[in-house]
């Protein structure tokens, strides 16, 4: 299969993000109606939500409504409040050395992804990441140099909260320091459980084990996988190896540093590298954050790519990864 990938930079809303929310939206809204108009929430909840939770975001999100045709279910889609659930595997860890540097695996359907990387200078504040409903992240960097990324936490509970890739764009909008991410992080309502890893530029980092049904817990963890303090969702951690893979990062991080290229090789080989694409949890790139230095790379095992934040270029790259089977997206 030959996946397109992106790199598209607007500095505001305007006839770039528009056309990407009209290219996306016939999937999304297909996605996001699985189970019913009735089953997601209504505009008004999703915009209260935002109000108490993310107020910093609404103009932001008063512009992309606008931008998108001002439409009920797109509007509430773009909230994120209470969305389909959805899970994914993934692996991340922040490297021992001197630099920070954040390394993280993606694992997900092929088929259920974007493919974009998105660079924006909202309301003053460059942000670049791997794009997800078009103004979520699912990793990234901004301008004051801090990074992270998501896994999924390895639970079934679904509870009232946002998508976590739109708490990923609220914390690089509206943060600076490890120290703040943390304090957003624990206030910020999710509906299901995600582990987010944090560091900045002066490599201080945290790991946020974010939950809908118990308060959100902020480690000193330099590493996650798809479990929280203990696996309670024993099919999912079979499937995804998760204890193998914590238990693997914690090892290389253990015993010495390692250079950092062959720190992010690991990431691109077994247990880490999972080529379960017809499972809908197979790699389809490895990131890599230099927070300080403004840079991502995305990685695969024959390409890499360099995009930094302060010169970006938009572009387009096409990988080629194994076929996927029948299951378009994982779900509970």
């Amino acid at each position: 299969m030959k996946i397109v990938w992106r790199a598209v930079s607007e500095a505001n809303p305007g006839p770039t993000w528009a056309g990407l929310f009209h290219e996306y939206w016939p999937f999304y809204r297909q996605w996001w109606l699985g189970e019913g108009a009735d089953a997601r929430q209504t505009y008004w909840n999703g915009l209260q939500a935002l109000k108490k939770h993310m107020p910093e975001l609404l103009p932001i999100y008063d512009e992309l409504c606008a931008l998108a045709g001002g439409g009920d279910h797109a509007a509430r889609f773009l909230s994120f409040y209470c969305p389909p659930p959805y899970l994914s595997a993934c692996s991340q860890a922040i490297w021992p050395g001197a630099e920070p540097v954040l390394v993280r695996n993606y694992d997900y359907d092929p088929r259920a992804f974007e493919r974009l990387v998105l660079h924006t200078q909202w309301q003053g504040r460059k942000v670049m990441g791997t794009s997800d409903g078009l103004w979520g992240l699912v990793d990234g960097v901004n301008d004051a140099g801090l990074a992270l990324s998501l896994t999924f936490g390895g639970r079934r509970v679904v509870g009232d909260g946002f998508g976590v890739p739109l708490i990923l764009r609220y914390v690089l909008q509206t943060c600076e320091t490890t120290e703040q991410a943390g304090r957003a992080l624990a206030r910020l309502p999710t509906h299901m459980s995600y582990n987010v890893t944090v560091v900045d530029a002066g490599r201080r980092f945290l790991t946020a084990l974010m939950a809908p049904d118990r308060p959100t817990q902020i480690t000193h963890a330099a590493v996650a996988t798809n479990h929280q303090e203990k696996v309670e969702w024993d099919l999912h951690a079979r499937a995804t190896g998760t204890v193998e893979r914590e238990r693997y990062l914690l090892n290389r991080l253990t015993l010495h540093v390692e250079p950092e290229e062959k720190f992010v090789g690991a990431f691109l080989k077994p247990p880490l590298y999972s080529s379960a694409f017809g499972q809908g949890f197979g790699t389809l790139y490895t990131a890599v954050y230099r927070p300080r230095l403004g840079q991502m790379e995305l990685r695969w095992p024959r390409a890499v790519w360099p995009l930094d934040l302060h010169a970006f270029a938009p572009d387009r790259r096409a990988i080629f990864i194994p076929d996927a089977h029948e299951n378009i997206a994982a779900r509970i």
